[in-house]
């Protein structure tokens, strides 16, 4: 039995299942607003709903006008996203990512800043702007064809607004004339807009011209060691999506425009995916059919039968070899004094179609569903309607949320009050849940009895269990954020 578990069989007598109730602590995630609330002197203002920019399209009508004709809501993610107002159409393929899906994505930013840090990763930052000729060094100006967003500057110089960041890292290294074998492994990486000239976006923030990558270029001494750094990156993404509580499928994949020997794809398994794969459930080989004839029903590694699903790409891993050192001349001296190419990998991931595709993957057909360390806020308070008998209760509320934000202190920031007290608590508690908290905790009746005792939503489940102050604390205190 957990710890958190056996406080509550102390304080929950009408609680029906208490490890439902854990299940909620680690794994729910929620939206909350911003608003500058009265407080007592010396205590932080309190963040309420009726002051979050937050437009909310609840109709499917309204959806539909936003994004034109209703065969373009073709997921799930990008319908309950639209209308609950996490994005806003822009021009086609370019969303308004509003505060709420920017909270998640920082979240999302940190554990994967988390994972490449523990790995040895450096942050840097590149220009989205890259000169022309680098790409047509690598004779990629070319080889991208119109997916590649091109423009002029005033004096003509050609640029691209860059997809990926090979040649630009590959170029800056190579800048560094006296980079020894002493400094390698090296693992740059940054997390930035990318730009895509996509022929027909869709599946919202799946598929989209711009979006944001996290993209790593690794340096190494020898092909040995190439591939003990890309088996270390690979192991972080597995990290990484075992920590969102994503199923995942590392699968071998085919290494396209950007060359290589080597390729993987992470995918989640859905539906809506886009990529074809062939999946052995014996010995978990999984590969993409761009590089598997679909007639070869037998798992190579084992001689288990295959069988086929569909994907979202997550992620792609990709050795490069000697591919781009060798073109911008990117050397080491090694313990001899000799020069020599390095060995390079490249990882991405995409950072804004994680967050879609968790959406689509955890969410029911109504309501959103967040994995757990990416839930814009964790916990929504609902006081009573203004005029109702259990107005009273009001205070006791406010009271509670200085209470959590001042003792659980992970939960500082992560606290909504759904101050529109002119709404029925049934009306804010469905809204609470469309938008997925974590935690939904109602003054009602039971409020006003002595000691007062607080109606709490566990949303992924739909367990209801009532509780006093104490038991909200006992409760909040096991919340995990980033």
């Amino acid at each position: 039995m957990t710890w958190y578990q056996g406080v509550m069989e102390g304080l929950l007598t009408r609680c029906r299942t208490l490890s439902a109730l854990a299940t909620c602590s680690r794994q729910h995630s929620r939206y909350v607003t911003h608003k500058c609330h009265h407080c007592p002197p010396g205590r932080q203002q309190r963040l309420v709903l009726s002051r979050m920019f937050q437009p909310q399209n609840l109709r499917e009508d309204q959806v539909l006008s936003l994004e034109g004709r209703a065969g373009e809501l073709t997921c799930k993610s990008q319908r309950l996203m639209l209308q609950v107002g996490l994005i806003l159409p822009a021009s086609p393929g370019c969303y308004h990512l509003m505060p709420y899906t920017v909270r998640a994505m920082e979240k999302l930013v940190r554990v994967i800043d988390q994972e490449m840090q523990a790995i040895g990763g450096q942050k840097i930052n590149m220009p989205s702007l890259s000169p022309a000729e680098l790409w047509r060094a690598t004779s990629r100006w070319d080889l991208m064809g119109k997916e590649l967003l091109r423009l002029r500057d005033r004096h003509g110089k050609e640029y691209c607004l860059g997809p990926t960041h090979e040649e630009a890292v590959t170029a800056l290294v190579a800048s560094q004339k006296k980079l020894s074998y002493k400094q390698l492994p090296l693992l740059l990486y940054q997390v930035t807009r990318k730009f895509r000239d996509e022929p027909r976006p869709r599946f919202g923030l799946l598929r989209g011209r711009e979006f944001y990558m996290k993209d790593m270029y690794t340096f190494d001494s020898s092909a040995e060691a190439a591939q003990e750094t890309y088996g270390l990156v690979c192991d972080a993404y597995c990290s990484l999506f075992d920590r969102l509580g994503l199923r995942w499928l590392k699968a071998r994949a085919d290494v396209g425009s950007i060359g290589g020997t080597m390729s993987h794809e992470f995918q989640l398994p859905v539906d809506i995916g886009e990529d074809r794969l062939v999946v052995c459930p014996s010995c978990h080989f999984s590969a993409n059919t761009e590089i598997r004839d679909l007639s070869q029903k037998i798992c190579p590694d084992c001689q288990g039968p295959l069988t086929e699903t569909k994907g979202i790409e997550v992620g792609h891993t990709f050795y490069l070899g000697t591919k781009y050192s060798s073109i911008f001349n990117a050397q080491f001296t090694n313990a001899h004094g000799d020069p020599l190419l390095a060995e390079m990998g490249c990882y991405g991931l995409g950072v804004t179609r994680i967050l879609a595709a968790a959406i689509e993957v955890l969410s029911t057909e109504d309501c959103i569903r967040w994995p757990s360390l990416l839930a814009p806020y964790q916990v929504c308070l609902i006081p009573p309607k203004k005029g109702s008998k259990e107005e009273a209760a009001t205070e006791i509320m406010e009271h509670l949320y200085d209470d959590i934000t001042e003792a659980v202190v992970q939960l500082q920031g992560e606290v909504l009050l759904d101050d529109r007290t002119h709404l029925t608590i049934g009306n804010r508690l469905k809204d609470a849940n469309k938008l997925g908290y974590p935690f939904v905790i109602i003054a009602g009746r039971r409020a006003l009895e002595d000691p007062a005792h607080f109606e709490v939503w566990c949303q992924n489940t739909g367990e209801v269990v009532f509780l006093t102050k104490e038991g909200v604390m006992e409760l909040l205190t096991g919340v995990r954020v980033v």
